[in-house]
């Protein structure tokens, strides 16, 4: 039977032009970190997270929240200078992000999110919320995953996810896929059949994002964003207001 419902991957934002999402669902994938600490960040009470491309642009955006904002974010992986927070999961716990609007400015992920301004629908992806995602994405009929990278590179992880959530999705419907969604199908089911014996968090060290963080000594993040399932939901980028919540 012919497929009635598209589903492409993007390994990379330049691989695809803006207007290309038109009217799609869109979601945007950094694992290793942007989308996994957005989520830890919403999870733990922030009433928002507000994507900035520039550092300067972020600061600016906090000093007009007043006690209200609160910056986070990276260059190279390591805390902006000045900024409150880095890009570390483990920062944006309810003690520091709760009732906060978070400024949040990275070198890939938020770079990532300004292809989707022309996307019907945007939504977040990582592995912390994987069923929660694919359980929204279940009925649409057409849906792009973009893959943030690193620094203009392909990223194992990015691929991971992505390939799982085709692999998901593929189960119970008749989608027509682009040939990036069948390679990182083929990624994940050749990496399932290692993770009896090789734990998710020790496959993502291997990979480019994991090997940055364990060179920055972040290790510790690799294993927040392996864990998978940790959270039951699924933040939406709100196109006109520009900024970031749970529905």
């Amino acid at each position: 039977m012919p497929a009635d419902r598209q589903l492409d991957v993007y390994l990379l934002p330049d691989l695809i032009e803006p207007e290309q999402l038109a009217g799609k669902t869109a979601v945007v994938i950094d694992v290793l970190r942007a989308t996994t600490t957005i989520i830890h960040a919403l999870a733990s009470g922030a009433e928002q997270v507000i994507p900035c491309l520039e550092v300067e642009e972020a600061k600016q955006v906090a000093a007009r929240l007043g006690g209200r904002g609160i910056t986070g974010g990276e260059r190279g992986g390591k805390q902006i200078p000045g900024f409150d927070l880095g890009n570390s999961p483990a920062e944006y716990g309810p003690e520091r992000v709760a009732g906060k609007t978070v400024v949040f400015t990275t070198t890939n992920g938020t770079r990532a999110l300004l292809r989707f301004k022309s996307a019907g629908r945007v939504l977040l992806g990582a592995f912390v919320n994987f069923s929660a995602l694919c359980r929204e994405l279940a009925d649409e009929r057409q849906i792009v995953l973009l893959c943030a990278g690193t620094d203009g590179n392909v990223t194992r992880e990015d691929t991971l996810l992505a390939g799982a959530i085709v692999d998901d999705l593929a189960r119970s419907r008749n989608w027509a896929l682009n040939d990036q969604a069948l390679l990182a199908a083929d990624a994940w089911r050749t990496a399932v059949r290692l993770l009896v014996d090789r734990p998710l968090g020790i496959t993502l060290r291997d990979s480019h994002g994991g090997r940055n963080l364990i060179e920055i000594g972040q290790e510790n993040d690799i294993d927040l964003a392996a864990q998978i399932d940790k959270f039951d939901i699924v933040p939406q980028l709100d196109l006109n207001q520009w900024w970031i919540r749970l529905p």
